[in-house]
């Protein structure tokens, strides 16, 4: 990653207003900006950052979409970028899972406040209080009062788990906070609105969204699942494997590491020439080209009506001119103010790619932005379109960007100096053959410790990549050595009762590993 550390969860922290903006002269307006001034914008934050590839589509009143690609798919590989490049849009997919429910509220089958436990009967929460209360809509706000990411690691890397699995997982998951008391982002509740979808329309989510979302508004190059991906012109991953953490060294290729699992929250595949449609239906309040209604106003306001506060600031400052002073999340969509303007918002985030998208209704403005790297550079693209669009202020911020960068990095390489390389005091109080068995955790599944050669090995079943060497990591701990790009290490700590091995909980390695990699919620007990 670059300096600014970005994963899926800070691709999702700077959206919550602190990402760069860059802005250029004042003269232009929504109708002037032409190729030649997009190219203007988007090529010096390419040669910034070394970024390999963007896609980029702009809609706006009386225009027709603006769409284009620049760069390249893949490091050291001639396929160019262009309109119809697909990128995996990550959390993009959970306003299209919002936008599903929608319709099947327009048709009566459902209602937002609607129990889930009238749709899934079996659907149960940690605290059945909260399996009573909670609601269609409550599974898309992010206030359930669970931990950011829980659960992630069933998907976060791909493995054998399926969606129907968050059901299984969601009683074992404790929660931090009280019922609709406070923002904590998570995906698991988005893959139960898929399932919700499949009981009541019948469709599994990918065929509901593929039919009645993607074929009406003309989405010819979307997928609803990266398995579903049938073409070449596909955009690739990249990110800084480090030395020493993830985020700081050379920009690498990496392979995509999320299964189909997570779809509903976050499995959609598309072209910039797709996101301006669904861009445009959006601003158009759910009316299609032909002025067909798919979802109606109502449901649109819905969508954007916010619902949970996520975060709030002072405003605008020296070097953030766009920075909001209210932000909150919707149905699928965080909405906040941008320069004295209304923003609908998201970004999406996977191992090597990360994209955001805007629009300001006021102004019919839409914007996306597309990237095949793990960095921001697409949120401060976005906003740069934005704010030349509108007439913004100008301000130097491919200067400002690059000096972010170079701070995040420091602190990035600060905070991880002696902690991540250095093992900490203490050993082994056991023989190593002691530490081998069978341990469950009651959402997540098994993994199994074995004594080989002299040494432990550690076999996460449900997710072939996590397959290691444990190396001795203080008192009766072990670090585990994955594979280069197949994860964020972990420590794995083993809690030993009058000489036996009573169970066995992990943390991530680094402090900066994403929060998908959800290590810290594991809890394993020995497996007679």
């Amino acid at each position: 990653m670059s300096g600014f550390q970005t994963t899926r969860r800070q691709a999702l922290v700077l959206s919550l207003g602190s990402a760069a903006a860059l802005t250029l002269p004042s003269w232009a307006r929504a109708a002037e900006l032409d190729e030649a001034g997009v190219d203007a914008i988007v090529k010096p934050f390419m040669a910034a950052v070394g970024t390999p590839g963007i896609a980029v589509a702009i809609v706006r009143p009386g225009m027709p979409a603006f769409v284009k690609g620049y760069g390249v798919r893949t490091l050291g590989k001639p396929g160019a970028v262009d309109a119809h490049t697909r990128f995996g849009i990550a959390s993009h997919s959970k306003a299209f899972t919002a936008a599903a429910l929608a319709l099947l509220v327009d048709a009566g089958k459902i209602g937002w406040e609607d129990p889930v436990v009238k749709h899934i009967p079996e659907f149960r929460m940690y605290d059945p209080a909260v399996t009573q209360m909670m609601t269609v809509r409550d599974l898309l706000v992010h206030r359930s009062g669970l931990p950011l990411g829980a659960g992630d690691l069933m998907f976060f890397p791909q493995g054998s788990h399926v969606a129907a699995d968050a059901l299984k997982a969601l009683p074992y998951l404790k929660p931090v906070r009280g019922f609709r008391a406070g923002y904590d982002y998570d995906n698991i509740l988005y893959l139960v609105a898929g399932v919700l979808i499949e009981r009541v329309s019948g469709m599994g989510w990918v065929e509901f969204v593929s039919t009645r979302l993607f074929a009406p508004l003309g989405m010819t190059d979307a997928v609803a699942s990266r398995v579903l991906l049938k073409t070449d012109n596909v955009a690739g991953r990249h990110a800084r494997l480090g030395p020493p953490v993830r985020g700081v060294g050379k920009l690498e290729v990496v392979q995509p590491d999320e299964g189909p699992m997570v779809d509903a929250a976050g499995g959609i595949n598309a072209s910039v020439s797709d996101m301006a449609k669904w861009l445009q239906v959006q601003l158009d309040q759910g009316k299609l080209p032909d002025g067909k209604a798919l979802w109606s106003p109502d449901q649109a306001r819905e969508m954007w009506t916010p619902q949970t506060i996520t975060a709030s600031s002072d405003g605008p400052v020296a070097d953030n001119p766009a920075r909001a002073i209210l932000q909150a999340y919707a149905l699928g969509w965080f909405v906040q103010d941008y320069r004295g303007l209304r923003l609908i918002q998201h970004s999406g985030g996977l191992s090597g790619q990360v994209t955001y998208s805007g629009m300001l209704p006021s102004r019919g403005i839409g914007v996306s932005v597309l990237s095949n790297v793990e960095e921001p550079v697409s949120s401060a693209i976005r906003n740069a379109i934005l704010d030349r669009l509108i007439d913004a202020p100008a301000f130097d911020w491919v200067s400002a960007y690059r000096t972010r960068m170079k701070k995040g990095e420091d602190e990035a390489l600060a905070s991880v100096e002696g902690g991540v390389d250095k093992a900490p005091a203490g050993a082994p109080s056991l023989p190593l053959k002691a530490y081998a068995g069978r341990y469950r955790d009651p959402w997540y599944g098994d993994v199994v410790v074995s004594e080989k050669g002299g040494k432990l090995w550690i076999d996460f079943t449900p997710t072939p990549v996590f397959k290691s060497v444990l190396e001795p990591w203080g008192p009766d701990a072990f670090r585990t050595r994955f594979a280069k790009d197949a994860g964020e290490d972990a420590v794995v700590s083993f809690v030993v009762k009058d000489g036996k091995v009573s169970g066995v909980t992990m943390k991530a390695l680094s402090p900066l590993a994403d929060f998908s990699y959800d290590f810290h919620h594991l809890a394993f007990v020995p497996v007679p």
